[in-house]
C-alpha cells in the first residue's frame, strides 16, 4: 500500500486532528526535521496576538523552528506590531514550552 498525503490512513489511523500531531506530520515530512519547519502565520485579521501565539506553541510542541508573521506584525500600528513579535519571540525562548 501507498502512504501520502493522498492515502485516508494519513488522516484516519496515521495522525489525529489535533495541530500538533498534523504540525508533526509536516515535521516528519522536511527528512525528519534535518530541514526546519517554519509555519507562515497566516493574514492579518482578528485576534492576531492570540492566533499567532497559539500557532508558534504548536510549532515549537510539534519540533518546528520558526514562524513567519509579517503580515500580521507590519500592517498594524508600530506598537501592537512590536508586542506581537515579542509574544512569538517569548514562545521560542520559554524553556517551559517543549516538544509534546
Amino acid at each position: 500500500m501507498k502512504f501520502g498525503k493522498t492515502h485516508e490512513k494519513v488522516y484516519t489511523e496515521l495522525s489525529s486532528d489535533h495541530p500538533i500531531d498534523l504540525t508533526r506530520y509536516q515535521v516528519a515530512n522536511c527528512y525528519m526535521g534535518k530541514v526546519g519547519l517554519i509555519n507562515s502565520g497566516g493574514a492579518s485579521g482578528e485576534n492576531d496576538l492570540q492566533q499567532a501565539v497559539m500557532t508558534a506553541v504548536v510549532n515549537k510542541r510539534a519540533g518546528g523552528m520558526g514562524l513567519i508573521s509579517g503580515r500580521k506584525a507590519f500592517q498594524k500600528p508600530k506598537a501592537e506590531g512590536i508586542k506581537l513579535l515579542n509574544a512569538i519571540q517569548d514562545v521560542y525562548l520559554c524553556d517551559e514550552v517543549t516538544v509534546a
